[in-house]
């Protein structure tokens, strides 16, 4: 059996390697790193230094796998590595949260047996957006969390996710280990050992991923691109059923296909394509699929006033989508074949639209309280975010309000499965700040919204 070597001193990647179920042993490289690219590009760079201490690691066994990486911060052509001192943490970080930056991770892994090695090389690289932070923020972050050891002078698995906003890309690679990557270059180096174990975690199993809008680990069964091949079915039985866009005006629809895309464009979530369309149907209800597909009815877009109201209500859908609201709660049905059939290789176009009708009636029951709230809270976002304005959301919000009051809920009302009104302008109004009147917290649940 194969001994791990993790060619690194970082607490951070030691302990992805543990949460995997990896035993290894550590044995850090003394290779300086370079930090210089010179002629080299930041994913050369990344790459030659991780295979500089895998190549050390390596020479000093007989057998057995070295893992080794190297990351590094990239901000407007300069390279931010790990801090020497508090005082220089203090100013990078402050650089960092005023723009954008680029992340990238070289990984190597060498495979040694009898004499002879083989080897893999890659590079990961993600974007990632921070909250503009002052001083007293900093200060107050590194009495709880030293920046030292750590590229960029935070760190992403702690306190640090508090100021992200949002990424693009690996959540583990601003960790320092991008751990599908790292699956990947195993799976070429034919390590039958690990693969078993990862496959469960990346392929056909429950893999925990980093949700940026609620800051927490949550566990999915299916990847992204299964999700989407989701939703595609769920979408083919909803245009069956309804009356598609092509019998609905062409300047509705492409009214909702722009606003919709510039929600899309602001939103935390940029691995899947987005398409909206408007149903030729007159109740008043707009509901979101899984991978991306947001549905509105006529009825609806005719009941706005204004492209804010549109804009809040497409910004809350798409909010339950970056959320991933959907696949969680399809997840949670009793009927788990379900989604087999929807992600199945090759279904019979029977089984496919009964889970399809069956999957589509579940989400129109409606999400929890939080998840609805959430929603809101990112719509209101996301509306402002694209040049709306948010406090529409309140106006339709009351509107609608006011037309239940005078006539009951349909089986597929908008209210049906968006209850809560006051919890609802109460979240929007402090996502844009305002104060909270007394009128807010009349009939407002219980248990406080939690703001991400």
């Amino acid at each position: 059996m194969n001994i791990i070597y993790l060619a690194s001193k970082s607490k951070a990647r030691a302990e992805l390697l543990e949460k995997l179920g990896f035993k290894f042993k550590v044995m850090p490289s003394k290779i300086k790193e370079k930090r210089s690219p010179g002629k080299l590009s930041y994913a050369r760079l990344v790459k030659a230094n991780a295979l500089s201490k895998a190549m050390d690691v390596a020479n000093k066994i007989n057998s057995g796998v070295v893992i080794a990486a190297d990351t590094i911060c990239v901000q407007d052509g300069k390279i931010f590595g790990k801090p020497k001192d508090i005082k220089g943490a203090k100013r990078m970080l402050k650089k960092l949260s005023a723009k954008p930056q680029w992340l990238y991770s070289g990984v190597a892994v060498i495979d040694k047996c009898a004499g002879r090695k083989k080897v893999m090389v890659d590079c990961e690289k993600t974007k990632v957006y921070m909250d503009k932070l002052g001083d007293k923020e900093i200060d107050a972050y590194f009495k709880r969390v030293s920046p030292l050891g750590k590229a960029g002078s935070f760190d992403i698995q702690g306190r640090g996710a508090l100021f992200i906003r949002r990424i693009e890309g690996c959540f583990y690679n601003v960790v320092g280990l991008p751990l599908r990557k790292l699956f990947l270059m195993l799976k070429k180096t034919g390590i039958n050992k690990f693969l078993v174990f990862l496959a469960v975690i990346f392929l056909t199993g429950c893999s925990h991923e980093y949700n940026i809008v609620t800051g927490k680990q949550e566990a999915f069964y299916y990847s992204t691109d299964k999700e989407v091949q989701m939703g595609q079915s769920i979408a083919k039985q909803v245009e069956k059923a309804y009356k598609e866009k092509d019998t609905v005006d062409p300047l509705m629809q492409k009214r909702v296909e722009d606003i919709g895309k510039k929600i899309a464009a602001v939103s935390d979530r940029q691995d899947i394509d987005y398409y909206f369309a408007v149903l030729d149907d007159d109740e008043i209800n707009a509901f979101a699929l899984p991978g991306g597909y947001v549905y509105i009815n006529k009825g609806l877009v005719e009941k706005v006033d204004n492209d804010d109201e549109l804009a809040c209500v497409l910004a809350h859908e798409v909010g339950h989508i970056v959320a991933r609201h959907s696949i969680k709660k399809l997840q949670a049905m009793q009927t788990y074949s379900i989604l087999k059939m929807l992600v199945a290789a090759a279904p019979s176009s029977g089984e496919v639209g009964t889970a399809s009708d069956a999957a589509f009636t579940e989400i129109l029951l409606g999400y929890s309280r939080e998840d609805e709230l959430l929603a809101d809270q990112l719509g209101a976002r996301y509306t402002k975010l694209a040049g709306y304005n948010p406090s529409a959301m309140i106006s339709f919000l009351k509107k609608l309000q006011e037309v239940n009051k005078r006539r009951p809920l349909a089986p597929k009302s908008y209210f049906k499965t968006h209850p809560y009104v006051p919890d609802r302008v109460r979240v929007v109004k402090e996502e844009m700040g305002e104060g909270i009147s007394f009128s807010d917290y009349i009939n407002i649940e219980q248990l406080p919204h939690k703001s991400y």
